[in-house]
């Protein structure tokens, strides 16, 4: 044994060889003869059971491994396997190996290929001469490892405790935590999400799980590098497992020459009977890939009653032509019934404006500006420089003009401003913007399409199940989770909706009205134009009623109004455009002495409905709270509405008395009732 102090990084150094062979502690010793271990444990201050000693014993070689990984672990370096004498099942098979510092050795020099780019990857190994060394011995008929060479020299200074668990060797992921993260994939969520509930649930701080978010990542894309034929077949067969158990589950795919899966687009039962009440205005969001098999997504979206996206159906294409877009809308009609939306809003995409032209001809196609938007950063970043936030900024401030010949002036002097003449982006906005334009007139409910903030729940709710791709057969699945999770969430929403307050701001009787009628959603929008419909003055013309705001002597908008037949339509064209009566029609009904909305402008689609109470019967595994907190809410609605009239408070009455005797005969579980409230109290 040597013992001495390494003048360069103040390491002690300790190298232990075994000296009745007198070879050298070169790691390129070939030498494969028995050795002699001197079996005398050397007595250090600093050395303990945890220290490798000469003629220390294993009943293994990997329970070597195990005892000098430790050991380096506390030390502050890791190791790795590095040579072996003998092979199993030979001669007297394997007899010696070598455990080295995971910095031994030199990086190999790589033959430049010109035709293949090189990964240029910093290499952490300096030529450490640490190790130790293990020989095999028979001593009466049993075989045994003992240590017969040791150098805890390093050129190389060693690593904190805080700092060793970042080494590749010690970061580990458990089959369990596998699983975990699988799952946790599955509904969508990001890596750093998993990290910190995975924290949580071990109880550890931030940063200290045995694994990082790389290490995530990598067991994600590992099981992305799979066999995409497999793939196809699996996912096939996810599908069909699905159908079985539900038939309104559906499904359509196309197969290839060579008999491969193709295309394939899929819906479920929630989303066809969503699509039944909100497909109205449908987003076909096209700009997505499955990345891990470079297949691009389309994705049908829309916004219910309560302002909350919704999902309506999902295809994975295997590229994006007319051919294969006509060939998706065709399936999601399908799974629709025949029912075609009024209005579909998709991005810049020709060959889908072709598509939806040829498969939808009754369909209003508009642009979805968020779509386009998202593709500003690389499309005028590099060229504008500083002066881009100003002038996407400029752009939203134009873009949201009503009059199209306001837009047209103030395209021409913002484009000249900027230098943008020639520049092709800019050309296909101007005509993005002009066919906006001329859908505006005749669209459909667009307004809840296109605001801001629906725009990026949209995104939000794609990229949910997007973010964490996992295997192809898994992706079903895994968007079935997400909806899933959207719609208990939305249940949950529109329940919290439903038992708020909603505070009156006029007193007019017309909101009394839309409040009982409306979703608490729906109700701000039409509240905040009731507000505004005090500030306008209308004027009786010959055949219409002129409306513009107390402070402008110009400008204004026509309202035509037929009390007998009760139609009011404005101008502005709101109505049509958000499906909510605007400030200008407001104002007419109000001086007309109207104590009510009409019919025909509380649109079925924001109205109050039932949320899903068949689906909330159905699911066995729902909790009694939930179900008493859905009930609760039904009766708070039957008092409110029977409270409007005496004929209404005698009908519930009566009814209420026949329901509790029906309620009464029916038998009750031993343990009574207790199961039930013990959930909401």
């Amino acid at each position: 044994m040597r013992n001495m102090m390494s003048e360069e990084d103040g390491h002690l150094l300790m190298v232990y060889d075994d000296l009745s062979e007198q070879r050298s502690l070169s790691l390129d010793d070939t030498s494969s003869n028995e050795e002699s271990p001197d079996e005398t444990r050397l007595s250090l201050e600093f050395t303990n059971d945890a220290f490798p000693y000469m003629g220390q014993r294993f009943v293994s070689h990997d329970a070597g491994y195990e005892f000098y990984s430790e050991f380096a672990k506390r030390c502050g370096f890791s190791i790795r396997r590095h040579r072996t004498e003998g092979k199993d099942g030979v001669g007297k098979g394997l007899t010696r190996r070598y455990f080295v510092c995971h910095r031994a050795g030199n990086t190999p020099v790589k033959t430049s290929n010109e035709y293949k780019p090189q990964r240029n990857r910093k290499s952490s190994r300096c030529g450490c001469q640490a190790y130790m060394r293990i020989s095999k011995t028979t001593e009466l008929g049993t075989p045994e490892w003992r240590v017969t060479g040791f150098s805890n020299h390093h050129n190389h200074e060693l690593l904190e405790q805080n700092q060793v668990r970042f080494l590749p060797a010690y970061r580990t992921i458990s089959d369990t935590d596998k699983s975990r993260i699988l799952m946790f994939a599955k509904t969508g969520i990001s890596v750093q999400q998993m990290m910190r509930l995975m924290e949580l649930e071990k109880c550890v701080e931030p940063g200290y799980l045995p694994f990082t978010e790389k290490d995530v990542r990598n067991l994600l894309q590992s099981f992305r590098k799979l066999d995409p034929e497999e793939e196809s077949v699996d996912l096939l067969k996810t599908c069909r497992s699905i159908k079985q158990k539900d038939p309104n589950f559906k499904f359509e795919y196309t197969l290839d020459a060579y008999n491969k899966l193709e295309n394939i687009a899929w819906s479920y039962a929630s989303s066809i009977q969503s699509y039944e009440i909100f497909g109205d205005a449908v987003v076909f969001d096209t700009t997505h890939r499955l990345t891990a098999f470079d297949m691009p997504v389309g994705i049908w979206v829309g916004i219910n009653n309560y302002g909350m996206p919704c999902f309506f159906g999902c295809a994975l294409l295997h590229e994006e032509t007319l051919s294969t877009l006509s060939w998706a809308l065709k399936a999601f009609l399908g799974f629709m019934n025949g029912k075609a939306p009024q209005t579909i809003l998709t991005d810049q995409n020709m060959c889908l404006k072709e598509a939806i032209a040829q498969v939808l001809p009754t369909t209003k196609h508009a642009l979805c500006m968020w779509m386009i938007v998202g593709k500003f950063s690389s499309w005028f970043n590099a060229l504008l420089g500083e002066r881009y936030n100003e002038w996407k900024a400029e752009f939203h401030r134009l873009y949201n003009v009503e009059s199209t010949e306001d837009f047209e002036i103030g395209w021409r002097d913002m484009v000249n401003s900027y230098g943008l003449q020639n520049n092709r982006h800019v050309f296909n906005l101007y005509a993005s913007r002009t066919h906006w334009a001329l859908s505006y007139l005749r669209s459909h409910f667009l307004g809840g399409m296109t605001a801001a903030g629906h725009s990026k729940a949209i995104s939000a709710f794609i990229q949910r199940f997007l973010s964490t791709q996992t295997r192809l057969a898994h992706f079903v699945e895994q968007v079935a989770v997400t909806v899933d999770f959207k719609d208990r969430a939305a249940e949950q929403q529109t329940m919290q909706q439903n038992l708020q307050n909603l505070p009156l701001k006029t007193g007019a009787p017309m909101e009394a009205h839309a409040a009982s009628v409306f979703t608490p959603y729906a109700f701000s929008k039409l509240q905040e134009q009731l507000v505004l419909a005090a500030h306008y003055a209308s004027f009786q013309m010959e055949d219409c009623f002129f409306v513009r705001h107390h402070t402008k002597l110009d400008g204004g908008r026509k309202v035509y109004w037929v009390p007998r037949e009760g139609i009011i339509s404005c101008s502005c064209h709101h109505f049509e455009f958000s499906g909510i009566l605007c400030r200008h029609a407001l104002r007419v009904l109000s001086t007309a002495n109207c104590f009510q909305i009409p019919d025909r402008y509380l649109p079925v689609r924001w109205r109050r409905i039932s949320s899903s109470p068949a689906k909330l019967l159905q699911n066995s595994s729902n909790d009694h709270g939930e179900r008493m907190q859905y009930l609760q809410n039904l009766v708070s609605t039957l008092i409110n509405e029977s409270a409007k009239s005496k004929e209404r408070i005698d009908l519930a009455t009566e009814q209420l008395s026949i329901l509790l005797s029906r309620i009464r005969e029916q038998p009750v579980p031993p343990n009574g009732a207790s199961d039930f409230t013990s959930d909401i109290i």
